[in-house]
């Protein structure tokens, strides 16, 4: 086992792996930028490195910072969470370099399938489903003309190393593609420093599901269920459910056995999720891999009793995955709680917090690094906590929700709070007749 773990990131993810290894007896080392000098994650490690200033190129993504970080604490291992580093190539092989273990997937599988464009081939390949479009990266934007001609409008161009709803546009007719492909592919650039494009047929109105999927180093690898990750703005999930309300029991076992099979083709080793989009006649396709602990891995960990952070780092150091998944038991939620005005397009509020207080009682989590007077800071992602129910059902999982928000307070700045309540009074959601355009048609404004 690793005898010191630094964990490169911030926030909630910080102080959830912090947790996991107080759990599993090994000392942490929190790193931190100037402005995070008061977070719970800087607090709760053993040890606490700054690493540069606010912004966060200067700091959680400067890796000679945080690889010295190491050296100088003696950590052997090192966490990215999810989000910065965590699917970077080049970092997991510095730390490879560094004889500091990288707790996930070698470089190779984040080239393979962190590349969204490399990973559909390779699914492809070994007879997954792929939403058709570019077999790889797209050339230029004359290339993106002729494919898109082939497959029809409307289409879908995607950054080959993107995330979080970067570098993606949806392209309705031919007169839209150049700007469009111009836009995206600038975005990717400053995001991810990679400006290339892939595009795939758009699908209207799906769900988007993913699976949870864990591998270790002797080559087993297992499935945790679904997650619906439907409810989305502008790319952005703001809601996750598990089990998904729209997709039978044999569509289940496919995309699950489908998960592994694309994992397996790859020798997969860590945390990961095969995500798809599933359409009204229950045909799945995969969209793309990620290569790491995903935000929403907290619903599932709630429905199968088990810490997946955990496991993360039991395989990383070379253990036999011993938590073989069973029968999910209830349905649960995740709420993404973000300091941000929905009533003013979502703008992001950071400020100082006056008042304070989380929601409690059986079948309530709440994963979040803030306190009473702490300041959010405007130079990070504004995620600020997640609200995780579970119930013996998924309207028994509603009514706690409801339950749960009435005692959420949060006075000094706007969150998503107000948001999610009006959420759970919408007659469709209840219903579970929603799509990735859910909040579009009933909450755009």
């Amino acid at each position: 086992m690793f005898k010191k773990i630094l964990i490169a990131n911030r926030g909630e993810i910080a102080l959830r792996i912090i947790r996991t290894c107080k759990e599993l007896g090994i000392p942490t080392v929190a790193v931190y930028s100037v402005a995070d000098k008061d977070s719970l994650h800087v607090v709760f490690a053993d040890e606490a490195v700054c690493i540069g200033p606010a912004q966060s190129k200067d700091s959680y993504l400067k890796i000679p910072s945080i690889i010295a970080a190491a050296e100088v604490t003696g950590a052997d291992a090192i966490h990215p969470g999810y989000g910065f580093l965590a699917e970077n190539a080049e970092f997991s092989e510095i730390c490879a370099e560094s004889n500091i273990k990288f707790i996930g997937p070698s470089p190779d599988m984040i080239n393979r399938m962190g590349d969204k464009a490399l990973a559909k081939d390779t699914m492809r390949k070994v007879g997954v489903p792929v939403v058709p479009g570019s077999e790889g990266a797209l050339k230029d934007i004359a290339e993106a003309k002729i494919i898109a001609k082939e497959i029809g409008y409307p289409v879908m161009l995607k950054a080959s190393a993107g995330g979080g709803g970067k570098g993606m546009r949806i392209v309705w007719n031919e007169d839209e593609i150049e700007k469009a492909y111009q836009n995206a592919s600038a975005e990717a650039e400053a995001s991810f420093s990679n400006g290339e494009m892939y595009l795939e047929k758009y699908i209207e109105n799906p769900h988007h599901v993913e699976i949870q999927i864990m591998g270790d180093q002797q080559g087993n690898v297992y499935q945790y269920g679904e997650r619906d990750c439907t409810i989305q703005r502008r790319h952005q999930k703001l809601i996750e459910e598990t089990p998904s309300p729209v997709i039978t029991a044999e569509t289940r076992k496919k995309m699950a056995d489908a998960a592994i099979l694309g994992a397996k083709s790859v020798n997969y080793e860590g945390a990961g999720t095969i995500e798809f989009l599933v359409d009204k006649h229950q045909k799945f396709y995969f969209i793309e891999m990620n290569t790491r602990i995903q935000v929403e891995h907290s619903i599932t960990e709630m429905v199968n009793n088990i810490d997946l952070i955990k496991q993360q780092i039991l395989v990383a150091a070379g253990e036999k995955i011993t938590e073989i998944p069973k029968e999910p038991i209830g349905h649960c939620f995740e709420f993404r709680i973000n300091a941000e005005d929905t009533e003013n397009n979502f703008r992001p509020t950071p400020g100082k917090i006056d008042y304070l207080h989380f929601p409690g009682g059986f079948g309530v989590r709440i994963d979040s690094h803030i306190y009473n007077q702490y300041t959010i800071q405007p130079y990070y992602d504004s995620l600020i906590a997640k609200m995780i129910v579970w119930g013996s059902n998924r309207n028994h999982a509603i009514a706690r929700a409801k339950r749960a928000f009435e005692e959420f307070a949060v006075e000094g700045i706007k969150t998503t709070i107000p948001f999610h309540m009006e959420v759970l009074e919408n007659e469709n959601f209840v219903k579970a007749e929603y799509d990735t355009s859910f909040i579009d048609k009933h909450f755009s404004k």
